[in-house]
């Protein structure tokens, strides 16, 4: 079933099926800059099932970075539903919209964002720490997120001794921990060379084999190429919702 066929057969319904991960519907997001409105959304509407790799492209000014922190549960929309994993988060309070974010959602940034003085696993321990896990567990679980991302031997280590693929690796460890429902990455490869950078685009690729949700936001063809599907954002709305070969 198309994109553009499921979200036509979802508008009407209170709640979207149970494989579908992300359901978006008429989204506007209004800027109020004193004497000035601005439209970064403009009835944004589309729809991602369980399991899909979905890369998000546009110009700079498209909303698309507006488009990821309403999906990233960072901000809220002006109107319109934003559904994530069966609750319908566009009408949550701050404090619920936080715990979405630590559960539902792991975060992948272009500069990492990780903590310069402490060890590879402290960093990926932090969303746990944060929804109040037992110690025991959570240093075996972030021992066990850094094995996947092949960091197994790294996890002493302080970002300043290890290179950039492996900080990313060590964020990408840290936004799995969670066991969350999306991975939400935004310009992974932005700060890496061509050839690290196309090392973590392959282990995105194992990450969705084995059954992970991935939210791609990214300018680059050659990276959206990894999705299996892209949602093309021009001012404020779809533009174009392809699935790839």
């Amino acid at each position: 079933m198309e994109p553009q066929t499921l979200d036509s057969q979802l508008r009407e319904s209170s709640a979207p099926p149970d494989d579908i991960v992300i359901h978006a519907h008429d989204l506007w997001k209004i800027y109020d800059m004193g004497t000035v409105k601005v439209d970064a959304l403009c009835g944004l509407s589309f729809s991602i099932r369980r399991g899909e790799y979905v890369a998000i492209m546009g110009p700079s000014g498209s909303g698309k970075s507006t488009l990821m922190n309403l999906i990233g549960c960072l901000d809220t929309p002006t109107h319109g539903q934003y559904w994530l994993n069966g609750r319908l988060v566009s009408q949550l309070t701050d404090d619920e919209l936080a715990y979405i974010r630590n559960k539902e959602i792991g975060f992948v940034f272009q500069t990492f964002n990780l903590l310069a003085r402490a060890t590879a696993l402290h960093n990926v321990e932090l969303p746990l720490i944060y929804s109040g896990t037992p110690v025991e567990e959570r240093l075996m679980r972030a021992e066990e997120s850094l094995r996947l991302v092949e960091l197994g031997d790294r996890i002493q280590h302080k970002p300043n001794e290890l290179s950039g693929g492996q900080r990313q690796r060590v964020a990408i460890a840290r936004a799995l921990v969670n066991h969350p429902s999306i991975l939400l990455a935004d310009e992974p490869t932005g700060n890496l060379d061509s050839t690290t950078g196309e090392e973590i685009m392959n282990l995105f690729d194992r990450l969705h084999q084995s059954g992970n949700t991935i939210i791609l936001v990214t300018h680059e063809h050659d990276i959206a190429a990894h999705a299996h599907r892209i949602i093309h954002i021009r001012d404020g709305r779809v533009d174009r919702d392809e699935p790839l070969e």
